[in-house]
């Protein structure tokens, strides 16, 4: 007798048929809960378009995961701080454009108010344009964005990374200040053309000017700053991304083959479950 036949021959007399007992539906059982289960979660991915569905799918990257988006959402918020400084920049370079368009025109009113021609009317009439000037320069230095005030002595720090480590300090710029901006022309002592001189007038507009360059230049690097704030977030988001996002490709194949295998298991625990009417045949 050839050696495979005697194998077979005791495997045969090795299978008893028994009652109770139902080993290949148990496994065919555990196989299908197994199957069901992977179906279920790759389910669950595709309808959530994450892979990280419960926190066992992987706990160490859903931890580097929630980091990683809670920093993008930090630069997001950064950059909005950002424009907001730059609007206000925007806003006080507005106000020194008008400021310097009046300290022209009080120059060229200084101009025409030496004309030897002029009568005393005349010049009381250049006199009057004046002192609305300065009215116009007064409230201009005290003009405000969102209730905080655009000129003073006072510097306003703004940070430019998400963990406010680097900051970009928007400089005080004083425009009533004698010394630095224009409160030569503004003093309360000062009620008539008579009272200034050529020289604080281009002193003045040299300072409005000087005021202007800088408030560009911090504008400059707000520019700069918030692009690299925002490529930060695009690669956060991005790695982020990475670890959570479900490929739906690959996800789709996987789907399929749970599917399939989730149908033989199925098909396979019914065959299992009929194996055991064997033994009734033998007790007819």
């Amino acid at each position: 007798m050839a050696t495979t036949d005697v194998a077979l021959i005791k495997e045969r007399n090795t299978m008893s048929v028994v009652i109770n007992t139902n080993t290949a539906a148990t496994s065919a059982s555990g196989n299908l809960a197994a199957s069901s289960a992977m179906l279920q979660r790759s389910l669950n991915r595709l309808s959530s378009g994450s892979k990280i569905v419960n926190p066992s799918d992987d706990a160490g990257g859903l931890a580097v995961a929630v980091k990683l988006s809670a920093a993008a959402r930090r630069q997001g918020a950064t950059a909005a701080n950002i424009g907001n400084a730059v609007s206000f920049e925007q806003t006080q370079d507005g106000a020194l454009k008008v400021a310097s368009k009046i300290l022209t025109r009080i120059s060229e009113l200084k101009t025409l108010y030496s004309d030897v021609t002029k009568s005393s009317t005349d010049l009381a009439n250049y006199d009057s344009e004046f002192t609305a000037l300065q009215a116009q320069l007064t409230a201009t230095a005290a003009e405000t964005f969102n209730s905080v005030a655009l000129f003073g002595s006072s510097s306003l720090s703004v940070a430019v990374t998400e963990d406010g480590g680097t900051t970009v300090s928007i400089a005080g710029r004083n425009l009533t200040s004698t010394s630095t901006g224009v409160g030569v022309i503004t003093s309360t002592s000062v009620t008539a053309l008579s009272g200034v001189t050529v020289a604080n007038i281009t002193t003045a507009i040299e300072r409005v000017a000087t005021f202007r360059a800088a408030n560009g230049s911090e504008q400059s690097r707000f520019g700069f700053a918030a692009e690299l704030v925002t490529v930060n977030k695009a690669n956060l988001e991005a790695a982020t991304s990475r670890i959570t996002d479900v490929d739906v490709a690959e996800e789709s194949t996987q789907l399929a083959r749970y599917n399939i295998l989730v149908q033989a298991g199925t098909a396979m625990l019914s065959q299992a479950n009929q194996s055991n009417q064997i033994a009734l045949r033998l007790l007819q």
